[in-house]
């Protein structure tokens, strides 16, 4: 049994051209989508909000993403891996590190519209571009201190089998079961925080008439929480509990997953252009 294991991870996988059509797709709008937002953002919003500050991690989350799209699409389409292990350690990071920036940023999303609207004038001194970077820096160490001992991990995990299976592997796997946690922990947890979020901002909009008054387009600052809620249910939630069940990762779930990156720039369009062009201003500091 051993000896045909290993046989199979020599000749490496079958081609699957439907997860290459997949990824070329996700790649193909990706791409173009997140590189104009991000360009709309510094040119129009620059780092003047804290909206701003977050929505441009986030797709510059989404881009490190798309650019590792094109060698998984060589590698379900060849069923051959050309590079080093490290390569393949490295593109295996950032769709890692993608789940896990991106949920925090949309959570960090999430609860400064919470801020915004439920307590808009208590947290005007919280809501600052200064204490945004200071947060999306704080996200960003977590997610290297997550990282390192996983990229160490795996890369010894990858040692132990022929490089052309780089991205899949058998369902066991020991070696690195001990890693899995971190991140459906930070999904779930982030999911939760969003949940709280949208629960006390749709419950401000409808029963305080007062003050939820002076919210203009209150459908789109609610479709900011939905889809904030989609992304967690569709693209983060089935692979995290899969990895904290089985321990593994299926293809199926990692293509759904990087679904994320072309729903983004949905939330930046929704929330910038109808709600805080017309409300932001006024929540700017006054010189």
């Amino acid at each position: 049994m051993v000896h045909d294991i290993n046989n199979t991870m020599e000749a490496g996988p079958e081609p699957k051209l439907g997860y290459a059509l997949f990824y070329g797709s996700i790649m193909a709008l990706g791409l173009p989508l997140n590189a104009v937002s991000l360009w709309i953002l510094l040119r129009h919003h620059s780092l003047k909000t804290p909206s701003a500050v977050f929505m441009v991690n986030l797709a510059i989350s989404d881009l490190l993403l798309v650019i590792s799209l094109p060698m998984r699409v060589y590698f379900y389409a060849t069923g051959t891996w050309p590079l080093s292990g490290g390569a393949c350690t490295l593109i295996t990071m950032l769709f890692r590190d993608n789940i896990r920036s991106s949920s925090i940023f949309i959570t960090f999303i999430s609860v400064d519209r919470l801020l915004a609207v439920v307590y808009p004038l208590r947290s005007r001194h919280l809501r600052t571009a200064c204490n945004a970077l200071k947060a999306v820096g704080l996200a960003w160490l977590i997610v290297l201190v997550i990282n390192i001992p996983q990229r160490v991990k795996f890369s010894r995990f990858l040692e132990s089998y022929n490089k052309s299976t780089c991205f899949e592997f058998p369902q066991q796997q020991p070696q690195i079961s001990a890693m899995v946690y971190p991140q459906p922990v930070l999904v779930l947890t982030m999911l939760a925080v969003n949940i709280v979020c949208t629960t006390l901002v749709s419950w401000t909009l409808h029963t305080h008439l007062s003050d939820s008054a002076r919210v203009n387009n209150k459908i789109n600052v609610m479709l900011i929480f939905v889809m904030n809620l989609v992304m967690f249910i569709i693209c983060f939630l089935p692979l995290s509990l899969s990895l904290l069940i089985n321990g593994t990762a299926p293809p199926p779930l990692v293509c759904l997953a990087t679904v994320n990156c072309c729903l983004d720039p949905l939330l930046y369009y929704f929330s910038l252009d109808a709600f805080w062009k017309k409300k932001e201003d006024a929540d700017l500091p006054r010189e």
